[in-house]
């Protein structure tokens, strides 16, 4: 099997957990490693607004594939699921992860962005000193996380490298930092074998429509004002979830313990630059939406508070030690994109009017594994 973005041939086996499984990333990891035929998934999810199992409706009958709805913070949970399923690895995605959400409630960040990241090394730690060797061999903790940590950079600044020091802005981006710092702490610390990805912007399919691209995609189709910060001239790395997604496998796979690497889709873009390009694209394959031009919908809104100026990634490191590299192109990925939501719009309204948590309470209420479609949790 080769992965995508990479030169190589890997073999996958046996099953790994997910956590945060159901979210935006999340779920297109998910949908990446099953389709490429890597082994099982145990995916623990809480399903907060943002975690949505409808993104895996086309695997949730797979014998590969299993769902748990829980909280990391619930470490009697954690230590069951690793104890039964016995995973190879933990991807950990789970977070809260909007900076605007950061910024009027922060609680909820450090909960489970900290707290649970130290739930579940605790319980990692212990189930990997369990192990037998050989299996010790093999296990990989990998904490998924963001550019942000990093803070802000000017615009002639180098792109952020794995040693540019940390300093983060905005209470998402702090919370973020003190997870990385947790798992780097418990790899040199008690030998568990972790390696962190920092991220830049991802966009794409199943993306909970209060992110940039699918707020603008949405508001625009319905004639409402497309929102930009400022003066729109945020500076952005954009990277394809899909590309994203397979950079992940390739690290578990290949990468080292005790590194970190950086992920990046090599495609800055200015906030508003986006916004233009989603208007052009939609003005193209909407030909008949009565709001069209749809940039006319742009309005300038107060800035946010401690708003980065730029983020930009150096995505060099994976590249050459790995041999992975972004196979679309911020046109080609954001065409994609647009085409995506356009042809998924019941997707969109559920999210947006709140029925898919309806659909979650029938079939999801309680802490417990959903076995079978259309059979209750226990």
């Amino acid at each position: 099997m080769r992965l995508a973005g990479t030169t190589e041939e890997i073999t996958c086996s046996d099953s790994i957990l997910v956590t945060g499984g159901a979210g935006f990333i999340g779920s297109n990891f998910v949908l990446d490693w099953l389709a490429a035929g890597c082994g099982a998934i145990v995916n623990l999810d809480k399903l907060t607004y943002a975690g949505n199992p409808e993104n895996l409706a086309s695997v949730e009958n797979s014998a590969a594939y299993r769902f748990v709805q829980g909280d990391i913070c619930d470490a009697e949970l954690v230590t069951s699921l690793l104890q039964k399923h016995k995973p190879r690895a933990i991807v950990h995605f789970a977070a809260e992860s909007h900076v605007d959400r950061s910024i009027v409630g922060p609680e909820a960040f450090l909960r489970t962005n900290i707290d649970g990241t130290f739930t579940l090394l605790q319980a990692a730690r212990a189930y990997y000193g369990s192990l037998a060797s050989a299996d010790q061999e093999r296990f990989r903790f990998l904490h998924v996380s963001t550019d942000e940590v990093y803070g802000t950079l000017t615009p002639e600044a180098p792109a952020f490298h794995e040693e540019t020091p940390y300093a983060p802005n905005s209470p998402y981006a702090a919370s973020k930092a003190a997870s990385d710092h947790l798992v780097r702490a418990w790899l040199h610390t008690y030998g568990l074998p972790a390696i962190i990805t920092n991220c830049s912007n991802n966009y794409g399919p199943y993306q909970f429509p209060e992110k940039l691209i699918p707020l603008m995609i949405a508001n625009a189709l319905q004639g409402k004002s497309l929102p930009v910060y400022g003066d729109g001239q945020q500076v952005r790395d954009w990277l394809y979830v899909g590309d994203h997604a397979s950079a992940l496998r390739t690290v578990l796979e290949r990468g080292r313990v005790g590194e970190t690497y950086n992920v990046g889709g090599g495609n800055q873009r200015s906030n508003l630059e986006v916004v233009k390009t989603v208007c052009a694209l939609l003005d193209e394959l909407v030909p008949e939406s009565k709001f069209k031009p749809h940039l006319q919908l742009v309005k300038y809104v107060t800035d946010r508070p401690g708003h980065d100026r730029r983020y930009a990634i150096d995505a060099r490191k994976l590249e050459a030690e790995l041999g992975w590299r972004a196979q679309e192109s911020f046109e080609t990925g954001l065409r994609k994109t647009v085409v995506w939501y356009l042809r998924n719009a019941s997707w969109v309204e559920n999210v947006t009017s709140g029925a898919y948590h309806q659909w979650m309470t029938q079939n999801y209420s309680g802490r417990g594994e959903k076995v079978a479609a259309g059979e209750r949790t226990r």
